[in-house]
């Protein structure tokens, strides 16, 4: 069996080359992360003949610099598995300790999505990030860091899970009444989206910004933090149209990328994985383009953890 894993700042995800093995572990690297011990428990409970690995967590900012980070994460993930090959971010597996091995869980995916739709703009929405990767004729586009990425909006530095909301949005409406919002770490897009009952409380795989629970009363009192109300002085209209406003505010930045990568690379079909499909879809059609969900060719798990499945299966390709 050949394993694939995709080690971000705060997920950590698995997936066999076969599909047949999915998981994620919440692993927030700038706490005290417990990223080495369960990389030697997958690594005792599953015995893979290989290992396939794609890094984001370089940037948590429990390291100092990226090549700390990157040497830690190699170092932690070689301890574990004896036979592991890193993808960078030019599609080459590697076991050297490289810069262009940082941020490359996106090339994995698109070199897979590439070899079965050619033509395409994939966006994998996770709990944080939303990569927008331009491929054509099988090849991925992209800038190779994600620094450039930015820049050429190739990723947008919003997810379905972890983002602020605060960080979204400046106002609200509010019975036709534009309502300010504080500017503190109340409420995330995970809060949002189960009021709106698009994802689960097991879903919620991340910390709550107040420590307490995943329910849909917890998110709706954090949501009413975010204009410094609580439930008392809020109704359920108003706490629908901020959870409403939050997803509009995602789905137009997302729809801004994807308009902005489709005029350079005359591409207009979507490929999209991840939690955040939802967000995909709804961008991709204000768009006018082609949607396709990975979810229903790959089963919705797979699709949440699609760069490890992909690494995995690059990887057996290699053989």
């Amino acid at each position: 069996m050949i394993l694939g894993i995709d080690i971000g700042g705060a997920n950590t995800k698995i997936a066999s080359e076969d599909g047949k093995i999915v998981e994620l572990h919440y692993i927030p690297l700038w706490k005290n992360t417990k990223l080495p011990q369960i990389l030697l428990d997958i690594a005792g409970r599953l015995e893979p003949e290989k290992a396939g690995v794609v890094i984001t967590g370089e940037l948590a900012d429990c390291f100092p610099d990226k090549e700390t980070g990157l040497s830690s994460i190699i170092d932690a993930v070689n301890n574990a598995f004896p036979d592991a090959y890193f993808l960078d971010s030019s599609g080459i597996f590697t076991k050297e300790k490289k810069r262009s091995i940082a941020a490359a869980n996106w090339m994995a995916s698109a070199l897979l999505v590439g070899s079965e739709y050619e033509d395409c703009i994939f966006v994998d929405i996770g709990s944080t990030t939303a990569d927008v990767i331009p491929i054509v004729s099988g090849t991925p586009r992209a800038a190779r860091t994600d620094f450039e990425r930015l820049k050429n909006s190739e990723l947008v530095y919003s997810g379905v899970l972890r983002t602020n909301i605060a960080a979204l949005l400046k106002n609200v409406n509010l019975d036709g009444a534009e309502c300010g919002i504080s500017s503190e770490l109340f409420a995330i897009s995970a809060d949002a989206y189960v009021v709106l009952g698009l994802i689960s409380a097991d879903e919620y795989t991340c910390d709550t910004p107040d420590g307490a629970g995943k329910t849909i009363i917890d998110a709706k009192r954090r949501l009413a933090r975010v204009v410094c109300a609580d439930l008392s002085e809020i109704g359920e209209s108003d706490l629908l149209s901020i959870a409403n406003q939050v997803m509009e505010k995602q789905v137009r930045d997302i729809k801004d990328a994807l308009l902005i990568v489709s005029k350079k690379q005359g591409v207009r079909k979507v490929v999209s994985c991840g939690l955040g499909e939802f967000l995909a879809k709804k961008a991709a059609q204000e768009c006018g383009f082609e949607i396709i969900l990975l979810s229903e060719k790959y089963g919705a798990e797979l699709s949440k953890v699609f760069p490890a499945y992909a690494v995995a299966r690059l990887l057996s390709e290699c053989r």
